[in-house]
Parts: C-alpha cells; structure tokens; sequence
C-alpha cells in the first residue's frame, strides 16, 4: 500500500529497482527535472534531491516531465484506486473511465456529491492535482500507448487519447515527455508480433502491462463457463466480447500473446471510446492488482499456503459493464453458472442489438430499456425473480438507480439492498465486481463454503467469516481462492464455475 510508506521505504524501493512498486508512486529528481517508476535503471539519486508523489499528474503539475529512459506512463496503475474507498480513489476510477473527458469535472463532481470547486480541493490536497490535471495525465499515458504500441495515424492517437485537438494533443505530450509525438514513437523497441492479432483488418492491437504473476488459465476458465452467446466468446487463451460505449458499439479481444504478454485487440464505433474501453479491459482482467502483496499475505495463513502456491498471481474478475453485471447476477441467483448462461443467452438472443458480426461476435448484451420493457416475456422462473431483475432494468433505466465502478460502496451497497430481490450475496458481490473492492466476502456462497471445508477452514457461515477476517484487506481474493479449491475434479480451477454461486432468495 504504497500510500501508506514512509520516504525510507520508498527510497530503498527506488534504491533497488523494486518493479513491484511500479505504477504505486513516481520520483522526482530535482536536479533533472524529470520523474521515473520506482525500477528505473537510472543511477539512484541523492535522498536530498527526490520527492516521491503518488500520481504522474503531481509530479506534472510540480514541473517534472516523464524520464524518456524508463517511461512511466507504461507502468500498471496503481491498486491503490481499488484499494481506496475515499472520495480520491472514486474520483481516479472514475477518471481512469472518461467521465472528465465526457461529462466534464461538474460531471464528476456531481457524481461524487461534491462541488467542482471542493473537489478540485480535496484532490490536489490528496494527490498532488485537481481533476483537470489528472484527467490530462490518464489522457497522455493513453498516448503514449497507441504511439508506442501502435501504427495509428498521429491524429487518430490524438483523438483515440481524449484530446480535443491535434494541436492540444502535440503540446500535451512534448510537455510531458519532452519529445514530440513523431519523437516517441521513434523511440520505441521492436517488439515480436502476434500474428494472430494482425487477423482482423482495422483492429487496434495493444499490449496490457500488468504485475506477474497472473493465473491467465483461471480467467480465461471463468469467461469461458459464463459467455453469453452472441455477446462473448471465450476459449483457452482468449476472450471477446461486444460493449456498449458512449460513442456506440465496440469490440474488444483479450488475449494471450506466443510471448506471454496479454495483448487487446479492439474495434470501436468512435476513436475517443478508447480510453474506456482500455480501462475496463483492465477492471474487467483486475490487471491493477499487486498479486505479490496479495500473495504473501494470505500466504501467511497455513490453510492458504498451499493454496496460493497452487495458483500464484490469482485474480478477481471484474465487470465491463456495472449495469450488465447486477442483471447477471440477480440472473444467477439460486441456480447453477450453465443455468444462468442459458439464460442471459436467450435474453441476448431476444433483446440484444445486432450489430456487424467480428469474430463470433453478433449482438451487444440488452440495454436496461430492452429488458425493463420486455424482459418478463423472455425470462424464465419464479415471477418474484422476473419482477426483481425487470424492476431493477427500469430503475437503471430511468436513472433512480445508480451504479458505476465510482460508486461509495456503503451507499452502493445500500441502494442494491433496498431494492426487492436483492440481498447481501448480490449486493456485495456486485460490489466485488463493479468496484473492484479487494476486501468483499462471501460467507453464505455455497462454493465458497465448499472450497472452505476442502482446505481445513470452517465451512459454517458464522465461523467462516469470523476465519476471513483474519485475511483482510484481501477477502475478495481469498474468496476467489476458495472457489478454485471447491473438490473434486482434477482442474480446480474449473471446478467452481459450474456450483451453485449463492443461497439467496429472490
């Protein structure tokens, strides 16, 4: 939690080269004038001469510009903004996802129920800039991307990014790196080409960082098991699907590269979609996570030990879409992960929007509109369940229901509540998902209570989460550890896919 560290701690991170510390932080040096990750292979600087800042967008507005050794910008963010419930890491999920570039800092603002006068406050008191600054840095990292890891045209990077303008574009990123556009992308390494990622003609194809270890197998088992036909399409190494964006239908394909790399192939209806679409590739493969720290600590627990040495690097997946995900939960609700596949294919295969077929791929997953009209005609089961999920379609609908990957998770938690049909299981784990909370449990999850008894832990409600406590902040992750330890079967990781999720009543 690098927030949380002392100057020392951070400098001997530096002083080491620690890659694990890349993208928690950045150093200023001002004898430079430039900023670095904590593994920049760049002779350590004097102690006198650092300033450590939690975001680039500080050191920006400090007067640092990007080292053009180690750049930066190409780190994993940070998991601190999950890690953090407070107004600041909301504001930065909710950054790092367009809001500013869409609706500007009175939209975020609004969001989190300030005013864009005390907002601007409280975040330049937090993290070193206002919302404006911060936005501007998620824009130029996303540059910085597509000019390294793509071929795009400079202006198609340059609205591709967020930028209103070539020109502010041009003058972002020499400001923040110190070269020109055309310089950057003159500076990047060959790397070795997926062949399979040039298949589709248009597509942009980047390269996700992310901290290792990653279990990639695991993730790809549990797209795979809940793909809803028409919408996804997932196999071994790969997952695709269609999302709705601000601009229109996109497509986006994660995959896992001959190099071990996890690359995005992407289509989009609009160029300024991209950013967003980036950010919830991310969230929805928790690419942010610090699987090290996760690790170690719930290694420390011997019941756990074995498992974490089974399956090192263990991730939570999150959600694409945060209105999507609460209709797929309330849908799984008390039936098997094949049931409620079935399920949500028909609902897509009903009320989907067609859209051009891209690798499998034919329709977008129903808008709230669609189901809050006809999704009575289409589910099946108890006529309690089929009220709670059109009910819950048409207060996301109509806006009396809120919910994004931004949102204060009491108040969240607490709105998904007080709706009929939903209870704790939903509500948090919709709040596992949607904002990436590490430190959810589920103690009423009957694979959950299955991989608890597996491993030695106490498997009753009561005790069990009395058990977890002892692993927080991280009980998302030892959620997802148990639903891989649910026996019997020769692939754990499969295992929990197929169980019953939940005991909740409609």
């Amino acid at each position: 939690m690098s927030l949380a560290m002392t100057f020392d701690e951070r400098y001997r991170a530096i002083d080491s080269r620690d890659t694990r510390f890349d993208g928690q932080f950045v150093t200023a040096v001002r004898s430079t004038g430039i900023y670095c990750r904590p593994s920049c292979p760049a002779r350590t600087p004097k102690p006198s001469n650092v300033t450590f800042y939690p975001t680039s967008a500080a050191a920006h507005e400090a007067g640092y510009r990007a080292c053009k050794r180690c750049l930066p910008e190409a780190a994993p963010g940070s998991p601190q903004w999950n890690l953090r419930g407070d107004a600041a890491g909301r504001a930065m999920r909710l950054i790092a996802d367009g809001v500013v570039d869409r609706e500007g800092v009175p939209g975020l603002a609004r969001r989190l129920g300030y005013s864009p006068r005390h907002l601007t406050r409280l975040l330049t008191a937090e993290l070193g800039a206002g919302p404006l600054a911060l936005s501007r840095a998620h824009r130029a990292q996303t540059a910085r991307m597509l000019l390294v890891g793509t071929d795009l045209p400079a202006a198609d990077v340059a609205f591709s990014s967020g930028f209103a303008s070539v020109r502010q574009f041009n003058d972002t990123v020499r400001e923040v790196f110190g070269l020109t556009p055309l310089e950057l992308r003159a500076r990047r390494r060959a790397v070795p080409h997926d062949h399979r990622a040039a298949a589709l003609p248009g597509a942009i194809d980047l390269v996700l960082p992310f901290r290792g270890p990653i279990d990639a197998a695991g993730l790809f088992a549990w797209m795979a098991a809940r793909a809803v036909e028409g919408a996804e399409l997932a196999g071994a190494d790969s997952f695709a699907r269609t999302l709705r964006l601000a601009g229109g239908p996109a497509w986006l394909e994660l995959r896992l590269d001959d190099a071990g790399r996890l690359r995005l192939r992407a289509r989009l209806s609009r160029l300024a979609d991209l950013s967003t679409l980036v950010t919830r590739a991310r969230r929805l493969f928790d690419l942010d996570a610090d699987p090290l720290a996760i690790d170690h600590a719930l290694a420390h627990r011997p019941e756990l030990a074995p498992l974490v040495a089974g399956l090192p690097g263990i991730r939570v997946p999150g959600a694409a879409d945060p209105h999507e995900m609460l209709i797929r939960a309330m849908v799984g609700q008390q039936i098997t992960v094949a049931a409620a596949r079935t399920a949500l294919s028909a609902l897509t295969r009903e009320l989907g929007e067609p859209v051009d077929e891209i690798a499998g791929t034919t329709r977008l997953f129903p808008s709230m509109a669609a189901i809050a009209e006809r999704g009575a005609e289409v589910l099946r089961g108890p006529a309690a369940r089929i009220r709670s999920i059109v009910g819950a379609a048409a207060a996301l609908a109509d806006g009396s229901l809120t919910l994004t990957s931004g949102d204060d998770a009491a108040e969240q938690r607490a709105a998904l509540l007080a709706m009929p049909g939903i209870g704790p299981w939903t509500a948090d784990y919709v709040r596992m998902r949607v904002l990436g909370d590490p430190d959810v449990f589920l103690p009423g999850d009957v694979a959950v209570r299955s991989g608890a008894a597996a491993a030695g832990i106490p498997s009753e409600p009561r005790a069990l989460t009395e058990w977890a406590s002892g692993s927080a902040p991280w009980r998302s992750y030892l959620t997802a550890h148990l639903w891989a330890a649910v026996p019997p079967g020769p692939d754990r990781r499969r295992r929990a896919a197929f169980l019953h999720e939940n005991e909740e009543t409609p």
